[in-house]
């Protein structure tokens, strides 16, 4: 898989999960790449996490979009 492909592949998974509703919570990046943390309230009230890693240098810079997106978006 090329890295642009796997790039692509990241991306959409990013992407699933902001628009199913869940919210990045806390990213950890070390030389291996960057471990994404995301978090949602379910119909219970239970929180749901997921957890993807990130590999490549573009899918690191989209995370980081969506991060600065998403906290443009919180009311002050």
């Amino acid at each position: 898989m090329t890295e642009y492909q796997q790039f692509l592949k990241e991306r959409d998974h990013i992407d699933y999960y902001i628009q199913t509703g869940y919210s990045i919570q806390n990213i950890i990046e070390n030389l291996s790449g960057a471990f994404c943390l995301f978090e949602k309230n379910n119909s219970r009230g239970e929180r749901e996490r997921e957890s993807i890693h990130i590999s490549t240098p573009a899918g690191r810079k989209y995370i980081s979009v969506k991060l600065i997106q998403q906290q443009s978006l919180k009311p002050s």
